[in-house]
């Protein structure tokens, strides 16, 4: 892989880490903030309890984004014990290639519905649109798709990126 390409790839992990810590840190500031109003005046802020609930969807979608990093998502591997290894690589692909099709139709039926969303000019918090919210749930099964179909064309993608990471 060239320099440029892993240059690019590592402003892209970059960015995914930046945004994980940049949501993760929200988390932490808006619930502590929750807490303590609630004890100390007795109320809370209206808005940040479903703000709160967002942004643990938006964690986890990005986190997953960034597990797709290095393949590092959960797995069967039952496949592992019964093949040899040069068969397990055509496997691998398979199982890509199984996971960039789901990926891409959760996407699409996700951009669906933000799309409906946005139509219907959805509510879902203190005149944030419902669309805003929803849409880390069609940009990340797509980054995901994204991800696996670089790993099932490139047999050394996995190592490369690491590199990059490193």
């Amino acid at each position: 892989m060239s320099i440029k390409n892993s240059k690019f790839i590592k402003v892209i992990n970059a960015f995914e880490d930046g945004l994980l810590v940049l949501i993760l840190s929200s988390m932490i500031i808006f619930a502590v903030y929750q807490i303590i109003s609630r004890n100390l005046l007795g109320e809370g802020v209206v808005w940040i309890d479903p703000l709160l609930r967002t942004l643990v969807l938006w964690v986890g979608l990005s986190g997953a984004v960034v597990a797709t990093r290095t393949d590092n998502h959960i797995r069967i591997d039952v496949f592992a014990k019964y093949f040899p290894p040069h068969i397990l690589k055509y496997i691998q692909r398979i199982v890509y290639l199984f996971t960039i099709s789901v990926c891409l139709l959760i996407a699409w039926h996700a951009a669906r519905f933000v799309y409906s969303e946005y139509e219907y000019e959805t509510i879902a918090f203190s005149g944030v649109p419902a669309w805003i919210t929803a849409l880390i749930i069609p940009v990340s099964f797509a980054l995901i798709a994204i991800r696996y179909a670089l790993l099932m064309v490139s047999p050394y993608q996995r190592e490369i990126v690491q590199e990059a990471n490193e």
